[in-house]
Order: C-alpha cells, then structure tokens, then sequence
C-alpha cells in the first residue's frame, strides 16, 4: 500500500503515540485502531518517497504465453514457484510432486484441475521412487521417451549457508552437510533416477550455489555424470543473480540445464536495467489475500524509525529496504519458526506475506494457505516465478520452437 506524505503521522505526532504506549504499556496496534489509523501511516525519521516510475519492469503477470501443447512435470515443487514460471512461457504442467502437506493445500487451491503427487492423498517423498514412478505412469501414461521437461530443485538446505548458519556455531547443523545429509543430501540422486526412468527431452535442475561449492563440485559433477553416460548434453553449472533477469529482488541460484539434443543451454542475455523494489511497493495491493501487517511493539517501531536505507535492526535482525535497489533476498526461515521479512521502505514495519510474494514475482491472485509463519516459509523457499519464467522460455526458444 501507498500512502502519500500528507497520509502519514507529522514526527512529533509519532513520537508523542509511541511514547504513550511504551510509558502506559499500551498496545500500539489498539491505538492506532482507535485513531482510524493503521501502521503504514507510521514514518521513518528520515522519510521521503519519490514518485518515480520505473516502466521497463513488467509483472510475470504481463508476459503469459499461450500453450504450446508441451507437457512438463515439476518435482520438489514447494509453493510452485517454478510450476507458475513454466505455465507462463506456454508449457502445460502435467503434475507436481511435494513432500510437505501444507504446500501441497496451496498447490491444490491454485491448480485445482492438476495432479498434485504428495499428502494426503499420495506420499510425495521422492525416496518412493517406485511409487511415484508408477502414479506418473498410471495417472498421466508417462512413457520413456518423455518429450517434455522435468524440473525441479531438490531441498537445498544441506548445501545453503544461510540455512546452517540459523544454528550456533557449536550445534552440528551450523556446519553444511551437504551429501553427506542422510535425510536430504541424496534426493538429487533420487531426482536423476526419475530422468534416467523417463529419460525427459530437457531436464532443468536449480539450486543454491553451495551445491556446487560444498566440495568443489565434485558430488555435483559424480551425479551429473550418470546422465551423461545415457547421452544427455549437460550444461556448466551456472550461478545466476534473479535480479539480472528483471526479479526485484537480489537472489542466487545455481542452474543446470541438460538435453537430449546435441546443443548446450545458453543462459538468456541478462538485463541491463535492474528492477528496484520500489516498484513493488508503488502498486496498491487492495483487498489481495495474504496482506496482513504484523503488530509491532512500540519499542519495535521506535527502533525501526531510525533507520536509514539499508541499515539493519540487529536486535530484530530485519532490515530496512532501499527502495531504489533490488531487495535483499527474501527469506525462508526454518520449518519451525518461519521467515523473517525485511522491513517497508516507507513505513517502519516488516513486510506482510503478499509484499514478499510480489518481491518474489508470485502473481497476485496466488494464495498461499497455512499460518502466517508458513506462508513466509513457502514464499522464501520459492525460486523467482519470474526468473523461472525467463529460464523456462529460453528453453522453450533454444529445444522446441
């Protein structure tokens, strides 16, 4: 939301609230409600907003593609991230394959005529490779050959530093297991089984970048080279920066591409104009799903107002977006406590799911279901649709136009 200079509180009117509250141990969420007023027109100390726009940016929303008739399967698929940016370069999602229940519900409430492979109905654990493997024959009569794309990013956090470094430095986690993670570091072997079973025209894999430097890249190299023995042409494994593909929003990922052609995936040419997170926060959201603020203390937000771009709250680990750059990566937090957001550029309170969601270039009608913390959980751990958008039709130009 958008509120203009003469919306917010003047300074000495936020300063005279705020110290109300912490002096009577008022709830500042109550008085604020009182006043007909909400935490967007509260102001930092050194508040401007500029009404610059920025019309190079355009939403995944803008760039859907019709159908081109050719299928894809997505594994690993979270909130649907990659399914979203696939669906919207023209490929048809046959299926998505997930562990968890709960994005499994918000898989389901966004795709109510696909096929969601995972709880309650199925098992969704891609360690059932029999399993799965015999739905996706059944269900879809998956035959190999399959001329379509796989795609999908096996769970990274064996291999992602911010993931370990949530844990102390003497807790066994802080340290980065990678495949030597008995629970999640060999479900990208599981994933290659799939593509030797159904032997897919393209196969797409992304990731974090510690996949690739956990140990030189060895582990990748030694599991990448099955597929090579059976005639694919695999790709270097390429670190990309979601922000030079027109994603508002500062992420890397690391991207495998390989086929059954003869030709290597190029990259798409990157952006020169990178998208400042401005243009996020310029478009009101109205009554979209997900959009509730959190209700911060008034010491809270008496910290937050001192904030300048870009500097952090240490106490509350959240910091203030500049509103002129990409915003810092959005985060998914651990499966207990959830993501934490950054904080509002304009107004010192922390992001509300659908703003981290536009970060991420979720279209705006997608509703993300559960608690507020695991609606941050499935935003974070998403890759870009955006970016996915970009990846998959480069795929679609170089292998099937």
């Amino acid at each position: 939301m958008k509120i203009k200079v003469e919306e917010k509180l003047t300074y000495k009117e936020q300063i005279s609230l705020l110290k109300k509250c912490v002096d009577n141990d008022l709830n500042l969420s109550l008085e604020l409600k009182k006043l007909g007023l909400t935490y967007d027109h509260l102001r930092y100390r050194d508040y401007s907003q500029t009404d610059i726009t920025f019309n190079e940016y355009k939403s995944i929303e803008e760039l859907k593609q019709s159908k081109q008739g050719i299928p894809s399967v997505s594994f690993f698929s979270g909130a649907g991230g990659l399914d979203i940016g696939f669906d919207y370069a023209g490929f048809e999602n046959l299926a998505s394959i997930e562990i968890n229940e709960l994005f499994c519900k918000t898989l389901r409430l966004n795709n109510p005529n696909m096929l969601v492979i995972g709880p309650p109905d199925f098992s969704g654990d891609m360690k059932h490779r029999e399993s799965i493997a015999s739905v996706l024959k059944e269900s879809l009569g998956l035959k190999s050959p399959f001329e379509g794309v796989f795609h999908g990013g096996p769970p990274c956090q064996p291999f992602s530093i911010a993931s370990n470094q949530r844990f102390r430095k003497e807790d066994e986690n802080f340290k980065r297991k990678g495949f030597e993670d008995k629970e999640k570091g060999d479900l990208l072997n599981d994933y290659i089984w799939f593509i030797t079973e159904f032997k897919p025209k393209v196969f797409f894999i992304e990731n974090v970048p510690g996949l690739n430097e956990i140990d030189n890249g060895k582990g990748l190299t030694k599991s990448l080279e099955q597929l090579t023995k059976i005639g694919y042409t695999i790709s270097k494994p390429q670190v990309v920066n979601a922000s030079d593909y027109g994603v508002p929003q500062k992420r890397l990922r690391l991207i495998v591409v390989g086929t059954r052609s003869k030709q290597k995936f190029v990259l798409p040419e990157i952006s020169f104009f990178q998208t400042p997170c401005f243009d996020v926060f310029s478009k009101p959201i109205g009554d979209n799903e997900n959009h509730i603020t959190r209700e911060h203390t008034a010491p809270s937000v008496l910290r937050y107002m001192e904030l300048d771009y870009g500097q952090r709250d240490h106490l509350g680990r959240v910091d203030r977006l500049n509103p002129f750059l990409p915003s810092k990566t959005v985060i998914a937090g651990g499966t207990k406590g959830g993501g934490r957001s950054h904080l509002h550029p304009y107004s010192p309170r922390t992001l509300t799911v659908r703003e981290c969601a536009r970060l991420q270039t979720f279209p705006d009608d997608y509703i993300f279901v559960g608690s507020s913390a695991r609606q941050f959980t499935q935003v974070g751990n998403a890759v870009p649709p955006l970016l996915a958008y970009k990846l998959a039709f480069q795929i679609y130009n170089q292998y099937y136009k």
